[in-house]
C-alpha cells in the first residue's frame, strides 16, 4: 500500500525550500563582499623596512604599522579594508571598491613625516609637534585653501621662530616639508622648481608666540587641503614601505568578469540538470532539487562567513557544482547495480547508500587535502578558491549526500516505487534473478567487451612516450611564464571595439613603454595582455590608467611582481604540489593500501605533468591560477581512480583469489562496473569548466584550459594507468614467480 503522507511530505518540502531561496537569495547576495577582481580596486604587498637606522622590525612594529595604514583608509572612505601582516616583515594591503587606485597608493605608502627646517635643511620642528588632530582645513587671506595646524608648545615654536628671524634676510625661511628624503631633498634644490616639492616656504618676519601655524601658498584645492589635514592627524608610518607586489582593477574591468562567470555557470548549471533529469530519472530530479539547496547553502555559509567572493571563488562555486553532484551519481549508480542484481527497490536504495558512502568520503577528503594546500600556499585570489572549495565539498555532505537521501527515501519508504525500476533509469530486462545469488553476483555491463587490463602494457609505453616528449618540450621550448613567477608588470586592456597588437605597442610607446609581448584575447579581440620586464612605479601606473581610460573607457587591470616575491612564488607553487602528493599518499595508505596510494599518486603526477607539456607545447602562460587548477586536478582525479579501487576492494574480499588470472578479472570486472560512473562523474565537471571556457572571463581562460585538459588526462590515467600498475605490483606481492599466494588472502578463502 502506497503511503501518500511520505510523497506529500517531499512536495511540501520542495516547496518550501524554493520559497525560502526565492525569497532570502537577492538579499543574501548583496550582502557576500565582492573581491577587487569583481568591482575594482587593488591590493599591494608592501616589503616594512626600518625608517631609521638601529629601528628594528618586530610584532610590535608591524601591527603599529597596521594601525597606521588603517587609520589612512579611514582618510579614503573606502569600507572593509582587508590589512594583514604576513610572515616577518610584510604587510597585505587590499582596497575593493577604492575609486581613485592612485591617489589611495599615495596615502598608504607615503611616511607622511611632517617637518619643520630652515633654508639649510636643519630639522626644527616634527610632526611630534603638532596637537592631537591638530590639522585641519583653513582659508588664507585671499580666501584659497589652506592647511591650519595646531602645536602643543607655543613656547617652542617663538624659540623657532626667533632662531630663523636671527639667521638674516632672505634667510629667515621657515620650509615645511613632508617626507623629506636625506641627502635627497634640499631647498637650494628645490627652491629653483616651479612646482617645489617642499608644501610651503614662510617668510618670518618676526618671533611668533602662538602655537596656530598655516600652510598655505601649495596650490591647494578644497580636496587636497583636507586629504592632506586627515593624512597628519593620522600619524607618520613608523616604518617605510616598499611595494614589492601589486595588482589593480578598472571597475569597468571588474563588473564584465563577473556578469560572463555568472553568466557561464548559470549555462552550466542548466545543462547539468537537464543531464541529470534525462540520465536518472526521479533521482536526477531529486538531484537537481538539493543543487539548488547546495548552492543556496553556499551563498548562505559564505555571507555568514562575512567572506570575500572574488573571480575564481566564483569559479569554485561553479566547479563545485559539477563535484557535487559527483556524489548523487556515485550513490545513483550504485543503486542501480543493487537494482539490477534483482534486489528490491528499497533494499537496494539502503545497500548503495551504504556502501557509496566511504567512496564519496575518500574522494571528497582528498579534494578538500589539496584545497586546504592551496589556502596556505597561495596569494589572495587563489585563497578565494581555496575556501569556495572547501565550503563547497562540505555543503556537498549536507545537500547531495545526507539531503539526496532524505528526499528520496520518502519515495522509496511510500513504496510509490516498489517494482518501477525504470524510475531509477534500469530496465527490466537487466535485472538479475536474485535467487541465484551466491554472494557474489556478477552484473552484466554494457562495457564487457573492453578488457582494460589487457594492453596495459600499450597504455604504460603512450604514457611514457608522452612523458619523454614532455621532458624534451619543457627543456627546449620551456613554460612561457607569467609575472607571477618571472617577476615584472602584466597590464589588461579591455575595449569596446576589436583591438590590434600593433595599435597597443604604438599606445604603449607613447607612453615610455616598449613590449613585443602582446597577447589579444576576449570576445572579437576585444581584450589584450601585455608584459614588460620591470615593475611599474607607482606614477608610471597611474600614467599608463589615464590613458587607457581615455582612450578605450576603461581603465586596466596591472599587476606588477618584484623578483623577490616571483621566486617566492615559484617555490610555494613546488611544494604546494609536493606536499599534496604526499597528503594522498598517506590518506589513501590509511583508507586502503600503499600500493594503491603509490599507483593513484604515479597517476595524478602524470596528469600533472602532462597539464605541464601542454602548456609548453601551445605556449600558454602559466599563472598561479594554472597552480590552483593543477592543485585541483591532483585533488579532483583521485576520485575517479577511488571509485575503482574501492570496487576492487570489495571484490577483493568476497572472490577467492588462487591465480594471477583471478586478480586480472577483478580488475576488469571492478573498470566495468565503475565505467560508466567515471565517466559521469567527470563529464559533469567538464560541462562546467566547458562553460567557463567559452562564456565565462578571459582571466579564467587558461585556468579552464589547464582544468579540461587535467580532467580528460585524469579519466585516461585512473582507468588505464593506477589500476593497473596497481595490479603489475600486487601480483608481484601476492604470487611472486606466479606459485606462491600471500597468506592473508588464504585466511580470507
Amino acid at each position: 500500500m502506497v503511503k501518500k503522507g511520505r510523497i506529500v511530505a517531499f512536495f511540501l518540502i520542495t516547496i518550501v525550500l524554493f520559497g525560502l531561496i526565492g525569497a532570502t537569495v537577492s538579499n543574501i547576495t548583496k550582502d557576500i563582499k565582492l573581491g577587487l577582481d569583481l568591482q575594482g580596486g587593488f591590493e599591494v604587498l608592501y616589503k616594512v623596512k626600518p625608517a631609521k637606522k638601529g629601528d628594528v622590525i618586530n610584532d610590535n612594529a608591524l601591527k603599529s604599522t597596521v594601525q597606521a595604514l588603517e587609520q589612512r583608509v579611514n582618510v579614503l572612505g573606502v569600507s572593509e579594508p582587508n590589512i594583514q601582516i604576513e610572515g616577518k616583515d610584510r604587510i597585505r594591503v587590499q582596497l575593493a571598491g577604492v575609486k581613485n587606485q592612485q591617489k589611495a597608493r599615495d596615502i598608504l605608502s607615503t611616511q607622511a613625516k611632517l617637518t619643520f627646517r630652515d633654508v639649510n635643511d636643519k630639522v626644527l620642528m616634527d610632526g611630534t609637534d603638532l596637537a592631537q588632530n591638530g590639522a585641519k582645513l583653513s582659508y588664507d587671506q585671499n580666501n584659497r585653501p589652506s592647511v591650519a595646524l595646531k602645536l602643543k608648545d607655543a613656547k617652542k615654536f617663538k624659540k623657532v621662530t626667533q632662531q630663523i628671524l636671527n639667521m638674516g634676510q632672505g634667510k629667515n625661511l621657515l620650509v615645511i616639508w613632508l617626507d623629506f628624503e636625506q641627502g635627497k631633498d634640499s631647498y637650494q634644490k628645490e627652491a629653483v622648481k616651479p612646482n617645489p616639492k617642499y608644501l610651503s616656504a614662510a617668510s618670518v618676519s618676526q618671533v611668533l608666540d602662538t602655537n596656530d601655524v598655516s600652510i598655505s601658498g601649495g596650490g591647494f584645492t578644497v580636496s587636497s587641503a583636507t586629504q592632506l589635514a586627515k593624512l597628519l592627524n593620522a600619524g607618520a608610518l613608523p616604518v617605510q614601505l616598499d611595494e614589492i607586489y601589486s595588482t589593480s582593477v578598472g571597475a569597468k574591468f571588474g563588473q564584465e568578469a563577473m556578469h560572463d562567470t555568472i553568466l557561464a555557470g548559470l549555462i552550466g548549471v542548466a545543462v547539468i540538470f537537464l543531464f541529470m533529469l534525462f540520465f536518472y530519472r526521479l533521482p536526477g530530479l531529486i538531484a537537481v532539487i538539493t543543487l539548488s539547496a547546495y548552492i543556496y547553502l553556499i551563498l548562505v555559509v559564505f555571507d555568514w562567513m562575512n567572506a570575500v567572493l572574488t573571480l575564481p571563488g566564483i569559479a569554485a562555486l561553479i566547479l563545485g557544482v559539477g563535484m557535487a553532484v559527483d556524489a548523487n551519481i556515485i550513490s545513483y549508480e550504485r543503486i542501480k547495480d543493487e537494482l539490477k542484481s534483482g534486489k528490491s527497490v528499497m533494499s537496494a536504495f539502503r545497500a548503495g547508500n551504504r556502501r557509496s558512502f566511504a567512496t564519496i568520503l575518500d574522494a571528497n577528503l582528498t579534494t578538500i587535502l589539496a584545497a586546504i594546500v592551496m589556502f596556505v600556499y597561495g596569494n589572495s585570489s587563489v585563497k578565494g578558491f581555496a575556501t569556495m572549495l572547501i565550503i563547497s565539498i562540505l555543503a556537498t555532505f549536507i545537500t547531495a549526500v545526507y539531503g539526496t537521501r532524505f528526499l528520496l527515501a520518502l519515495w522509496v519508504n511510500s513504496r510509490a516505487l516498489n517494482k518501477k525500476p525504470g524510475y531509477f533509469g534500469v530496465r527490466k530486462s537487466d535485472i538479475q534473478d536474485l535467487g541465484k545469488d551466491n554472494g557474489n553476483l556478477r552484473i552484466p555491463t554494457r562495457w564487457d567487451f573492453i578488457d582494460f587490463v589487457k594492453f596495459r602494457k600499450a597504455f604504460f609505453i603512450f604514457s611514457g612516450l608522452l612523458t619523454v616528449a614532455g621532458i624534451v618540450l619543457l627543456l627546449t621550448l620551456k613554460l612561457n611564464l607569467a609575472v607571477d613567477f618571472t617577476s615584472g608588470t602584466l597590464v589588461q586592456v579591455e575595449s569596446n571595439k576589436p583591438l590590434t597588437a600593433e595599435v597597443l605597442k604604438d599606445d604603449f610607446k607613447s607612453l615610455g613603454l616598449e613590449t613585443d609581448d602582446v597577447v589579444l584575447a576576449g570576445k572579437d579581440s576585444k581584450g589584450a595582455r601585455a608584459r614588460f620586464i620591470g615593475a611599474f612605479p607607482k606614477d608610471k601606473v597611474a600614467d599608463v590608467k589615464d590613458y587607457f581610460d581615455k582612450k578605450y573607457g576603461s581603465e586596466p587591470s596591472i599587476s606588477t611582481v618584484s623578483p623577490a616575491v616571483g621566486k617566492e612564488l615559484a617555490r610555494n607553487a613546488i611544494l604546494a604540489v609536493i606536499i599534496a602528493s604526499i597528503g594522498i599518499i598517506i590518506y589513501v595508505t590509511f583508507r586502503f593500501e600503499f600500493y594503491m596510494a603509490l599507483a593513484a599518486v604515479i597517476a595524478l603526477l602524470h596528469d600533472a605533468f602532462l597539464i605541464v607539456t601542454f602548456f609548453s607545447l601551445t605556449r600558454l602562460e602559466v599563472d598561479l591560477n594554472f597552480i590552483a587548477a593543477v592543485l585541483t586536478i591532483i585533488g579532483y582525479s583521485i576520485n575517479d581512480t577511488i571509485v575503482s579501487f574501492d570496487r576492487i576492494r570489495e571484490h577483493m574480499k568476497n572472490d577467492p583469489i588462487k591465480t594471477p588470472d583471478d586478480l586480472t578479472y577483478i580488475v576488469n570486472r571492478s573498470l566495468r562496473e565503475t565505467f560508466t560512473r567515471s565517466i559521469n562523474t567527470v563529464l559533469t565537471v567538464i560541462i562546467t569548466v566547458v562553460a567557463l571556457l567559452l562564456f565565462g572571463s578571459s582571466s579564467l581562460t587558461n585556468f579552464s584550459i589547464a582544468l579540461l585538459v587535467g580532467l580528460i588526462m585524469g579519466a585516461y590515467s585512473s582507468l588505464f594507468i593506477a589500476a593497473q600498475l596497481w595490479l603489475v605490483w600486487k601480483k608481484k606481492q601476492l604470487f611472486g614467480n606466479g606459485t606462491e599466494l600471500l597468506k592473508p588472502i588464504e585466511k580470507k578463502k
